[in-house]
């Protein structure tokens, strides 16, 4: 039996990455989780969350989701293996006790075993989660997803960058900045070029493909996609060119950055 990578050290989620690296996290320090980032807001509308459903939320980080989800009437229960992420979440959600109109509550537990009952939840949630978990770890996590979801709930994932743009694009990308002697703000590994800390926490990056066929060999069905921040289409007839170029298939394989899913279990009843 070959040997698995280790899990990695929750130690290094600390608050300093939750406040630094984690994303969304200027939204956050700006207002303490009252407003989300372009992308965790994106992800989250996919869930189309409402009153009476039962979330979880699974790799909570510093809470915010769940304090949306509960002002939406929802019953949200966020789950994270990060001390840290647990203390930052209850601090987010404690001013919510008797004011939202849904419960919510967080806990410290690992997504590779989840403390709840089968087929417990409307939708489960899993937002910049996967980069994190090593092959291994991803199936026992989805295998968990798969049970407490109920038979008519949802599964939405956000996981980036697109490991496609990594290994493929942006030594392109390096190289023509290079050129444009901007080389220096690009370094060889493109886990440093904005959080040095990626290089330690991002183990197992997806592309759309891999994401998919992931998802589907545990068992779920749906659609994966990507998606890249919305353009200024106000700027020149060059920009917009160059951005019609890399944003259509197949150059958007590419060069789109960000792969989200919706999805539900194939052999739902």
């Amino acid at each position: 039996m070959s040997h698995q990578p280790e899990p990695v050290p929750s130690k290094l989620y600390d608050e300093a990455y939750f406040r630094t690296a984690c994303e969304g996290y200027d939204e956050f320090n700006a207002s303490e989780g009252e407003q989300l980032s372009r992308r965790l807001a994106s992800a989250f509308a996919l869930a189309e969350v409402s009153a009476g459903m039962r979330v979880l939320d699974v790799g909570c980080g510093r809470g915010e989701i769940l304090r949306h989800a509960a002002r939406l009437g929802a019953n949200a229960i966020g789950v994270d293996y990060a001390e840290v992420a647990v203390r930052m979440s209850r601090q987010v959600i404690e001013p919510l006790e008797g004011v939202a109109p849904g419960k919510v509550a967080v806990g410290l537990a690992d997504a590779k075993r989840l403390p709840f009952k089968d087929r417990s939840f409307d939708r489960v949630l899993m937002f910049d989660v996967v980069e994190h978990l090593h092959p291994w770890e991803l199936d026992q996590a989805l295998a968990e997803v798969r049970r407490v979801l109920k038979a008519e709930g949802r599964f939405i994932v956000h996981t980036a960058p697109n490991v496609w743009y990594d290994r493929y694009a942006y030594p392109l990308v390096r190289r023509i900045r290079s050129l444009m002697g901007q080389g220096a703000a690009y370094p060889k590994n493109p886990r440093e070029f904005l959080v040095a800390v990626n290089e330690h926490v991002h183990v197992n990056e997806q592309s759309m493909w891999s994401l998919r066929r992931t998802l589907n060999r545990a068992g779920f069905v749906g659609k994966v996609w990507l998606e890249s921040p919305p353009q200024d289409w106000k700027k020149g007839g060059m920009e917009r060119l160059r951005y019609l170029a890399f944003h259509t298939a197949p150059l958007r394989w590419f060069f789109e950055r960000e792969v989200f899913a919706v999805m539900r279990l194939r052999d739902a009843r």
